[in-house]
Parts: structure tokens; sequence; C-alpha cells
């Protein structure tokens, strides 16, 4: 484990360019990849990048707003003090790494874009306060946690939603109970954690080689409020500095939240994590100066995101419009049987998902053709659907384009928890992987 960690971790930190670099890599690969197996022209696949390169807007600004909340929400007085009991736990590294993975794990479980900012929030705090523990891989532990799909995945929840636009192909919704919630999914789910949580302990870095948390921006206990007494201030800087400013806004989150849950549906999604942050960022700050200064902080961390996401939606563009996607799925559809087709989908859905990170994007595009040849074959639709989700989630773990959010808060590089991904890589790949061939044998 010493050596296979070490070797990759090494190979990483030497090849591996930024994030930012990689994409631009990406999209003149798929460019080339276009115009030899595709037969498109130079000319159309630059137009099919530019037609998909502003899809990914509305998401990537989803995104912004998920780190930049989540962000603001870990710079607030009574966040660092949950944290900090938290992080009072663990006593060693491993230790440290164990109690990281867990809680990203449960937190991705309900809602993976919370589960990235609660992870890497953690990780900080970890990083800051357990002595000797190596920050990029607490950081790399809490990202492994976003493998997992739970009651807010996109793709089993569209299949069971009445109208989807798979219901006609599939000639019937497909109830969670068939996907999320079979025996089988619900124990490759423990089986998962039990394995991210054994792989990060025992990962030992060189004492050489630890690279210990230094950002020390958190060490105080909020951002600064208002630094002249309070009859010094004109109106303007008196309502800046006002807490019950930051309750009226409150009000707004906090009605649609509690009209949002009165059916009891704990389906969290995206823009309800965003107003949940936002809630708990207004409430939980001293006033907007403070909310405005954690922001301010927090904007340096989305870059990333705000410059790479476009080129990756670009090339998610040419995949679908040259008929990228369908040579590669129906060459992996042309070489399965019943038997090896759930894991053919799976393989194939984590080939395609390092082109098209959008799982549901992804599915939009590969699905249809996916349960055509399921229904074809007479492969279960049900498992054929898991398959496929667990292949989107399984290459996220070396896309740069789901790291960004945690990497932003981090203050980290890919590079920096790549090599450690590729580990876990192989060793969910041959669990989930391991688990079809079972599924199919049974």
């Amino acid at each position: 484990m010493h050596a296979l960690t070490n070797f990759t971790v090494r190979l990483v930190q030497r090849y591996l360019p930024d994030a930012f670099i990689l994409a631009i890599g990406l999209t003149m690969v798929i460019m080339v990849i276009g115009v030899v197996l595709a037969d498109q022209s130079p000319m159309q696949m630059a137009e099919h990048w530019g037609t998909g390169f502003s899809s990914l807007f509305t998401f990537a600004m989803q995104m912004a707003l998920v780190l930049l909340m989540g962000y603001a929400l870990a710079l607030t007085p009574a966040i660092k003090r949950i944290l900090g009991r938290l992080t009072d736990i663990p006593k060693t590294p491993r230790q440290a790494l164990a109690l990281t993975a867990l809680i990203s794990f449960v937190a991705c479980y309900l809602n993976w874009g919370f589960g990235l900012v609660i992870g890497a929030i953690l990780a900080r705090e970890m990083g800051r306060k357990v002595p000797g523990l190596h920050f990029p891989l607490v950081v790399a532990a809490a990202y492994g946690g976003e493998i997992v799909r739970g009651p807010s995945s996109s793709i089993p929840l569209v299949v069971a939603t009445p109208g989807n636009f798979m219901e006609d192909t599939l000639g019937r919704l497909i109830p969670v109970s068939e996907t999320l919630y079979t025996w089988w999914n619900l124990r490759l789910t423990g089986v998962l954690l039990a394995a991210l949580i054994l792989l990060f302990v025992n990962v030992t870095p060189r004492k050489e080689d630890i690279v210990e948390f230094k950002d020390d921006r958190h060490n105080r206990e909020s951002v600064p409020v208002a630094k002249k007494p309070v009859i010094e201030m004109s109106f303007a800087e008196r309502l800046e500095h006002g807490r019950w400013v930051n309750w009226v806004l409150a009000i707004m989150p906090l009605l649609f939240l509690i009209s949002n849950f009165s059916s009891l549906d704990l389906n969290l999604n995206l823009d309800v994590v965003i107003l949940i942050l936002l809630l708990l960022s207004l409430v939980l700050h001293a006033n907007p100066a403070a909310f405005l200064e954690a922001v301010k902080e927090a904007i340096v961390a989305c870059r990333g995101i705000i410059v790479q996401f476009p080129l990756y939606a670009g090339v998610a563009g040419m995949m679908s419009s040259s008929g990228l996607v369908d040579i590669v799925a129906r060459w992996f559809i042309s070489v399965a049987t019943v038997h090896t087709f759930p894991l053919m989908t799976f393989l194939s859905s984590g080939l395609v998902n390092i082109f098209i990170p959008s799982g549901g994007g992804q599915w939009a595009i590969q699905g249809p053709i996916m349960m055509q040849a399921a229904h074809a074959i007479g492969a279960d639709p049900a498992q054929t659907v898991m398959a496929f989700a667990w292949g989107d989630a399984w290459t996220n773990q070396i896309q740069p384009f789901w790291a960004l959010p945690l990497l932003g808060v981090a203050g980290l590089s890919a590079r920096d928890i790549m090599g450690y991904c590729i580990v876990w890589l192989g060793l969910s790949g041959v669990l989930i992987g391991a688990t079809f061939v079972i599924l199919s044998i049974i």
C-alpha cells in the first residue's frame, strides 16, 4: 500500500499539470478525436465546442454559490466552535483521517454539494489542529466520500419521476426501491465506506513528505466587524454593521425552506443546499459587513470553477454533437452479453464521464443508448441504471471538475491529492465492478 501510494503521488506531482492546463489539453484531444473518429471537420468541432461552452453557465453559478456560501459559513464563530469540538476528538493523524472520511461520506450521501463543502471545511480544521497530519491526504479522504450515490443521486431519481424523458424508452417508471434502496446497493454503500476509511488510515507518508496545513487565516474567531464606536458611525455604516439587516434577508430563505420541507421530503437538491448555506451564513455572521468580508475571502477560491466549468461544457458539447458518445457507448455494447452488460455499462459510463463530467448531462446523452441496448439484450434495466450511476461517480475521483469546489476551500491544487485519488479509484472500481459481476451470477 505504501509503495503504491508513494509511487502514484510522486508520479502525479511530477507530471500532472494544473487543472486549467488539463482542461485545455482535454479540449484539444477531443477535438482531434472528433476529426479522426467522428468524421468532423475542425470547424465543426469548434462549432460544437462553442455551442456547449455556455451550457453549464447556470450550473457553474450554482457551484460557485455552494462554495461561496459554504466558505462564508465556515468563517462564522458558531461553525468554528462546532468544528473545533469535532476536531478535538481525534488525537492522531489516523483518527483524523477516519473521522474526516466518515463525515464526508455521510454528508455526500445526503447531498454531494453539501458533502464537498463540509468535507473541505472539516479537512482544513483537521489540518490546523492535528499535529503531523499530511494535509493533502486528509483532503483526498474528504473528496473520496463524493463517490457515494445517495438520495440526491440524479439518475435514479430521474427514472423514478413521472413524465421523465426516458419513460417511453423504459416502458415504465423505475422506483428507487429497485435502484438506490436495493439490498445490494445499500450493502455496496457500506462496503465502500469501510474501504474508504481503511484505505486512508493505512496510508502513512514518510516524515520528510508530510505537508502540514500552514494557512492561519481561520485562526481568528470571526471576520472583523466594526472598528469604531456605533455613535461615530454614519447612517450607512450603521446599516452595514447592524445584525438585524442580516436577519431581514434571512426571512426569505427561511420561509422558503419551511415551505419546501413541509411535506417532510428530505431529498435535497443543489438550489436548496445553497439556500440552507445562505440562511446559516446570514444568521451566524454578526452583520452584513462581516458576511461580505467572508465572501470577499471566499471569492478567490471560486476562480477555478468560474474559468474551467465552461471549458468542460465545451468538451461535453464536442462529445455529444460530434457523435463520439455514441461511438464509445456502442463499442461497449457490441462486446457485452446479458450477464456482462451491467459491468460494461459501469465501465463505459466511467469512461465517458471523464469527458462529460456532469452526471445529468451524460445521462441525457448516453442514457437512452444504454437503456435501449439493455432492452435489446434483455438486461435488468434497474441494474443498468445503477451501473451507469456508479460509473459516473467512480471516475469523478480523477476528474478535477468535481474536485474544484473542495480544492478551492482547501487551498490546494489537483496534483496535491490526485495520487491518493488514483489509488482510491482502483480500489473502489474493483469493489463496484465485483458487485455487478456477482449480481450477474446470482
